[in-house]
């Protein structure tokens, strides 16, 4: 009887041990529109805090490469995100049932994810989406084609011109905005406005 008795609080005591190691693992969420600095942000977190990060790109091209989709990397975004989101939500679950902290960057998160995780998900996953204003654009374009290639080296960035940078980013604020999610608004210095809104949403361990 006294065996059995310890036996059940020991595995109590491992549960509300294991409980809370997880509420301390942290998945930061981080996407907007091109350009914006989502992988400059996260090799930064990856490198000074030790966050590994998955690219979402990097599997999107996997995928593609290896023959298990009939996508291509022209496919709307949209039907990209269809495909893309439910392998990268199953793996953010996985993470956090391992106690393992993760930044998962890219533009194929939608903006309603919350409603793929229960609660006991939810309270350990963090998200950001950088946003540039117009009047940050039209000031900066020249520093942001000049730093496009700042972690990854873009062969093919055609796409950047300031037509395309100004509409992307329209659309990612206006759908943030609609669907009441947290985003980062750089208008103004670039590396102090998204070190202050990092960690105003994930934490002082998450700014740099």
């Amino acid at each position: 009887m006294i065996l059995l008795c310890e036996k059940k609080q020991y595995k109590t005591y491992l549960a509300n041990n294991r409980k809370e190691r997880r509420s301390e693992t942290m998945i930061i969420l981080i996407t907007g529109a091109s350009h914006t600095g989502k992988t400059v942000l996260s090799q930064k977190l990856l490198e000074k805090y030790r966050y590994p990060y998955l690219s979402i790109d990097h599997l999107k091209m996997g995928l593609i490469r290896s023959g298990n989709t009939s996508l291509t990397p022209l496919s709307k975004g949209d039907d990209l995100t269809k495909y893309l989101w439910p392998i990268v939500r199953e793996m953010i679950k996985t993470a956090i049932e391992n106690e393992q902290n993760l930044v998962v960057e890219g533009c194929y998160i939608p903006f309603d994810w919350e409603k793929d995780f229960e609660n006991e998900y939810l309270q350990n996953i963090k998200y950001c989406c950088l946003v540039m204003s117009e009047r940050y654009i039209k000031n900066h374009f020249d520093d942001i084609k000049r730093y496009a290639s700042a972690i990854e080296e873009r062969l093919d960035d055609e796409d950047c011109t300031l037509e395309n940078v100004l509409r992307d980013n329209a659309q990612v604020l206006e759908l943030a905005q609609k669907n009441n999610v947290d985003y980062i608004l750089i208008d103004d210095e670039y590396e102090r406005t998204v070190n202050e809104g990092v960690e105003s949403l994930c934490g002082p361990a998450a700014a740099g």
